[in-house]
């Protein structure tokens, strides 16, 4: 795509304009039951204009790429940013857009290519097999999507930048039912398993005797206890810490949020301005940091969708609150320190603050220690589901699968587990972070937020974290 050349045939007056790219296929595959259901190829490209004119931002995207209707489009961007600037919240320069080259690829070792849709369905047929341990598994369901998405974006005070990513995501779930019991198990969660990479992280030994445990646990589900109605311990598995991470720290801390543009939809936040750098958002093990240059993390890339050129960055350090998830013009209008996660979905979305990858870094614990620190407590693992004020702060969140913590060993197995806190508080109650060889790496392929509504990638990585007297709860609770 020559999109300098359609760049340089514009005739808009207009401060700035930039031109961002998109092209993406995305590939469906869904077995349920041993029988495929969905065999989906999708397409989707176009170009986004934006604009700067009279202090403001604006946009008009084209799915014709002909350079008339770019022209088009373009003339549409400026007409709005001049109408919108006598109703300015804020008047921006090009200093939000500085310019920037550069380039970024997933990493991948097997290509798409190496598997046959044939095969690709057989690994799925096989999948639904190794869920079904017992005829008490009464349904089966395995997954997988496949994506490359190809950016271009240039502007006129020369920005030119290119990123390719490949994503895979599986997902498989087993459904359990023994009269008016039923439990569903699935592998760390639906699409916890999303990462930028090829065809290598599906290796066919591991992933079928990742099936065959979830539905031996789903089954084992049938006949567990419900999880009690107490205070005590919470050990959070990494495909749980992944959720927890997401809505108790990625979204409040999103400063579009803070500033209030998102409260008519996604909400507001608890965090106010005046807490970057003062507020102790959780204990001193508490360490988060934004980095999407982990290399096949799910949000992982160079530049965001403005040109803003990432770097690995504290967001909470020994507990502190350290910097907000808001890209160059969030960072202005609020005077907050950001990072460069101003992204869009698609071509046909403006880019906002959004989480990228969000991580806890690994302590000094094993979780064995963990465990065995415990007299009384649950290890919940694989979110089920999730609940969360318009505030981000006070939460109540379903897990798969529970264990028992007695006196420092593993015990009964339990059903229904739930846990509900306040945001700080809980963060505030982290009492061991596990190690290095305990961290996960998971992604969150499906996060919402925006007007006109934008489902994004984002990943997510921990180690198990043991939090000390959390509420937890069973179906009744």
């Amino acid at each position: 795509m020559d999109l300098a050349g359609i760049l340089d045939r514009l005739d808009v007056n207009a401060d700035w304009v930039g031109l961002r790219y998109v092209d993406d296929h995305s590939t469906w595959r869904w077995v349920r039951d041993g029988r495929p259901q969905l065999n989906q190829h999708n397409r989707s490209r176009g170009i986004m204009v934006e604009v700067l004119a009279e202090g403001q931002f604006a946009y008009a995207a084209s799915a014709n790429l002909d350079p008339a209707a770019v022209q088009q489009a373009a003339v549409k961007a400026t007409a709005i940013a001049r109408a919108a600037s006598a109703h300015a919240v804020y008047h921006f320069s090009s200093d939000v857009r500085p310019p920037a080259s550069g380039s970024y690829i997933s990493p991948i070792e097997q290509s798409a290519d190496s598997l046959s849709p044939a095969e690709l369905n057989q690994l799925l047929v096989k999948s639904c097999a190794s869920l079904k341990v017992s005829d008490k598994v009464v349904a089966t369901h395995a997954m997988l999507r496949r994506v490359n998405s190809q950016h271009q974006f240039v502007s006129s005070n020369g920005s030119n930048i290119e990123q390719q990513f490949f994503i895979l995501s599986s997902a498989s779930q087993a459904i359990a039912q023994d009269g008016p019991v039923v439990q569903q198990r699935s592998v760390n969660g639906m699409f916890a398993r999303s990462w930028q990479a090829g065809f290598e992280i599906l290796d066919e030994d591991q992933h079928l005797a990742r099936c065959r445990q979830a539905g031996e646990q789903a089954v084992e589900l049938l006949s567990a206890e419900d999880c009690p109605n107490t205070s005590m311990d919470l050990l959070l598995a990494p495909d749980q810490m992944l959720l927890q991470i997401h809505e108790s720290v990625g979204h409040p801390l999103e400063i579009d949020r803070i500033l209030g543009d998102e409260r008519n939809y996604a909400g507001w936040s608890f965090v106010r301005p005046e807490d970057f750098g003062r507020l102790r958002y959780g204990s001193e093990l508490m360490n988060i940091t934004f980095d999407p240059e982990v290399p096949g993390q799910l949000a992982s890339y160079r530049f965001d969708c403005t040109g803003n050129p990432t770097q690995r960055q504290y967001i909470i350090k020994d507990g502190i609150l350290q910097r907000g998830l808001g890209g160059l013009e969030s960072q202005q209008r609020s005077g907050l320190p950001g990072v460069a996660n101003v992204r869009a979905c698609s071509w046909n979305r403006p880019p906002i603050d959004r989480m990228a990858n969000l991580n806890l870094e690994p302590g000094d614990s094993s979780l064995e220690d963990m465990i065995g620190s415990v007299e009384k407590g649950v290890l919940m693992e694989s979110n089920r589901s999730w609940s969360i004020d318009d505030y981000r702060n006070k939460f109540q969140f379903g897990c798969e699968y529970a264990r028992l913590i007695e006196n420092g060993r593993l015990t009964r197995t339990l059903r229904n587990p739930n846990y509900r806190g306040i945001s700080s508080s809980f963060w505030n109650s982290l009492k061991a972070v596990g190690n290095r060889d305990s961290f996960a790496v998971f992604g969150v392929p499906n996060c919402g937020k925006g007007e006109p509504n934008q489902v994004i990638r984002v990943g997510h990585a921990s180690p198990p974290c043991l939090f000390a007297d959390v509420e937890v709860f069973g179906g009744d609770g």
